[in-house]
């Protein structure tokens, strides 16, 4: 049985659908997910994983942490560490941290990621073409390819850019990531 925030997901992503009046089969068609899939997720059987997500919210024209904060039930100034709420990918065990999400009247979020090792994400497009990104590589290494360009990052390195085409983060069959990405 999934978790309140999952379940509240679930609600969200049918309510995002009906609210642009797409069938299930329009949005398979828009995000290239079967319609089956898109079905479960939105009666709760199963969790998205993050590529799953990716693709949703570039149909939607969302960016992921839009989404995952309309899930949440209300903002504060100060966000506890026990209050950041954290998605894990099923699939991957890709975690994600939301440290400072979205809120009305803030232009910036910043999130934590942790990514195991020997993983790829990829995103097909980005869900808010040219939002600016930093991303801080905390520990591990990784390979992050922003269209289609590779940067290879240690830990301690930033990686500045404009989400406009297609993204993939990969780590090495020895080392995991832990990042901070800052959204503005």
């Amino acid at each position: 049985m999934l978790d309140n925030l999952s379940n509240r997901l679930a609600a969200r992503l049918s309510e995002l659908r009906r609210g642009h009046g797409w069938s299930l089969d329009q949005l398979a068609e828009q995000s290239a997910i079967s319609r089956a899939t898109l079905s479960r997720m939105e009666k709760g059987d199963v969790s998205p994983t993050a590529e799953t997500l990716g693709r949703l919210c570039a149909a939607y024209g969302l960016p992921m942490s839009r989404l995952l904060m309309m899930v949440e039930d209300s903002f504060d100034p100060k966000v506890p560490f026990e209050r950041q709420p954290e998605w894990r990918d099923p699939e991957t065990g890709f975690t994600r941290r939301s440290v400072s999400p979205p809120a009305t009247g803030l232009s910036g979020e910043v999130m934590e990621g942790h990514l195991p090792p020997d993983t790829v994400i990829t995103y097909d497009s980005p869900p808010k073409p040219g939002q600016e990104h930093h991303l801080i590589l905390l520990d591990g290494a990784l390979t992050l390819s922003v269209d289609g360009i590779a940067h290879d990052l240690n830990g301690g390195d930033c990686l500045r850019y404009h989400l406009s085409g297609p993204t993939r983060f990969e780590t090495t069959p020895m080392r995991g990531a832990r990042y901070i990405l800052v959204l503005i």
